[in-house]
C-alpha cells in the first residue's frame, strides 16, 4: 500500500515538474550514497586502522602505576606473634618495554595490512562499480518505459479516433451497433496498455530513485534526462575481456588477495622465530606502621628507590603446534584466494560474453523490427485507407493497427537491449573511469 502511494505521488509530481537527471548525475550520486557502498568504504577506513596499528608494533611500551594500601587489625610482627598493627604502605613504578626483535612479526605485519588495505581498496572500487552496472540498467529501463508510454498513447489516440468515426457511422445506420462495442472495447484494452505502461515507468523511477538513496521528497520529484548519445559501437568480447582483466577492480581485488594470502603465512611463520625484547623499570615506596618509629616520606623515597634493566630472550620450542596449524591455515586460505581469482575471472568472461552476444543478438534484432515496424506501419496506413472507405472489416483494421503496435514495441525493446549491452561492454572495455559512463 505504501508503494502505491508512493507511485501516486511520484506521477502526480512530475506532471507538476520534476528535477532531470543525467546519467552521469545518478551514477555520481550513487557512488557517494549508496549504503552498500559506503559500507565498503568503512571498510577501507578500517584498513587503513589496520596499517597504523601493525606500525605501533615498532614503538616501545611505557607505563606507569602507583598504589596505597592499608592494613588494620591484627598481624604477624617479627617476633612470630600476633598483635594489633595498623600499618599503611604507598609505592609506584614506571617501566619500559622496547621490542628489539620480535621474529619479524612486526614488519611481516606491516606488510600484511598494507596487501590487505590494498585489497579492501579494489573491492570499494569494485562496489562502486557494481553500482554503476545496476544505475545504468535502471536508467534504460525508464528511458524504455517512457518511450513505450508514448506508444501506448498513439494507440489511444488511434482508438478513440476510431471509435468517433464508428459511432458518426453508427448515427448514420452504416454499421451495426456491434462494431461500435468492439471500439469501445479496443479502446479499453488499449487505455489499460498506457495505464500498464505508465505504472511500469513509475515503479522504474522509483527502483533508480532508491539504488541512488534519495529521500521521499526527493523521488517524489525524480526524473531522468535521455541519453545524448543513445548509440554505441560493439567491442568484441575478447578485445573487451582482455583489457578488463587488466583494470577490472573485482578481478583485481580477487588477485591482490592472493598477495595479502602470501603475507599471512609469512606472518604466521613468525611464531617459529625467537624473540629478544629491552626492558627497563624504576620504582620506589613507603611503608609506615603505627606505634613504631618510622622514616619519613622522603627518606623512604630516596633510601626503597630501585632502577632495572636487562633483556629478555623468548626461544619457541614447543607451542602445542599453535604456529603449525596457523600456517597451514593461512595455506588453506591461499588455495581459497586462487580459487576466487578464477571465479573473479570466470564471472567476468561469463558477464562480457553474455553482453556481446545479447548485444549482437540485439542488433540483429533492431535491423528486423525496422523492416518490420516499416512494414507494419504501412500495411496499416493501407487498411487503414481501404477501411476508411468501406472496403475492410473492423476485424482486419484492428488486426493490422495491433500489428503495427508490436512491431514498434520490439522495435523500442532491441533499440534499448542494444543500446544497454553496447554500453555495459565498453564499461568492461574502458573501465569505470574512461567510459564516458
Amino acid at each position: 500500500m505504501r508503494a502505491s502511494i508512493l507511485a501516486l505521488t511520484l506521477l502526480c509530481s512530475v506532471a507538476a515538474g520534476a528535477r532531470t537527471w543525467t546519467l552521469d548525475e545518478c551514477i555520481g550520486h550513487a557512488t557517494a550514497n549508496n549504503i552498500t557502498v559506503r559500507q565498503q568504504q568503512l571498510a577501507v577506513r578500517n584498513a587503513e586502522l589496520g596499517v597504523t596499528d601493525a606500525r605501533s608494533g615498532y614503538l616501545p611500551q611505557v607505563s606507569a602505576s602507583a598504589g596505597q594500601s592499608w592494613n588494620l587489625g591484627r598481624g604477624l610482627t617479627a617476633e612470630n606473634t600476633y598483635a594489633d598493627r595498623n600499618t599503611s604502605s604507598f609505592n609506584w613504578s614506571g617501566s619500559l618495554q622496547v621490542p628489539v626483535f620480535n621474529g619479524l612479526r612486526t614488519p611481516r605485519q606491516v606488510r600484511y595490512a598494507k596487501a590487505n588495505l590494498a585489497q579492501v581498496a579494489e573491492q570499494y572500487e569494485a562496489a562502486k562499480d557494481n553500482i554503476t552496472i545496476n544505475v545504468i540498467t535502471s536508467y534504460l529501463q525508464v528511458l524504455y518505459d517512457k518511450e513505450m508510454i508514448e506508444t501506448a498513447r498513439h494507440q489511444v489516440d488511434l482508438s478513440n479516433f476510431d471509435l468517433s468515426r464508428r459511432r458518426a457511422l453508427l448515427d448514420g445506420g452504416k454499421i451495426p451497433e456491434i462494431d461500435m462495442l468492439e471500439a469501445e472495447s479496443q479502446l479499453a484494452a488499449d487505455s489499460l496498455s498506457l495505464v500498464q505502461a505508465q505504472n511500469d515507468e513509475v515503479l522504474a523511477r522509483i527502483n533508480l530513485a532508491q539504488l541512488l538513496c534519495l529521500g521521499e521528497e526527493d523521488i517524489a520529484n525524480f526524473d531522468v534526462a535521455p541519453l545524448s548519445d543513445p548509440e554505441a559501437m560493439i567491442i568484441p568480447a575478447e578485445e573487451a575481456y582482455r583489457l578488463a582483466l587488466q583494470h577490472n577492480h573485482s578481478v583485481r581485488a580477487a588477485r591482490l588477495g592472493l598477495d595479502t594470502s602470501d603475507r599471512n603465512i609469512s606472518l604466521a611463520k613468525s611464531g617459529y622465530l625467537p624473540q629478544l625484547s629491552f626492558g627497563a623499570s624504576v620504582g620506589s615506596s613507603y611503608y609506615k606502621l603505627s606505634g613504631m618509629p618510622n622514616e619519613s616520606f622522603g627518606d623512604q623515597m630516596r633510601h626503597n628507590y630501585s632502577t632495572y634493566f636487562g633483556f629478555s630472550l623468548n626461544i619457541p620450542i614447543f607451542d602445542g603446534f599453535s604456529t603449525r596449524n596457523s600456517v597451514r591455515r593461512a595455506r588453506v586460505e591461499r588455495i581459497n584466494a586462487e580459487l576466487q581469482l578464477d571465479q573473479a575471472e570466470q564471472q567476468l568472461f561469463h558477464d562480457i560474453q553474455q553482453a556481446y552476444y545479447q548485444a549482437t543478438g540485439a542488433e540483429r534484432k533492431l535491423a528486423s523490427s525496422r523492416t518490420a515496424d516499416r512494414t507494419a506501419a504501412r500495411a496499416y496506413e493501407a487498411m487503414a485507407e481501404k477501411y476508411a472507405l468501406g472496403r475492410a472489416t473492423p476485424a482486419d483494421y484492428e488486426t493490422a493497427k495491433n500489428r503495427a503496435y508490436r512491431t514498434a514495441a520490439d522495435l523500442v525493446a532491441a533499440r534499448y537491449e542494444l543500446i544497454l549491452r553496447s554500453r555495459l561492454l565498453a564499461f568492461y572495455y574502458l573501465g569505470s573511469q574512461d567510459s564516458g559512463l
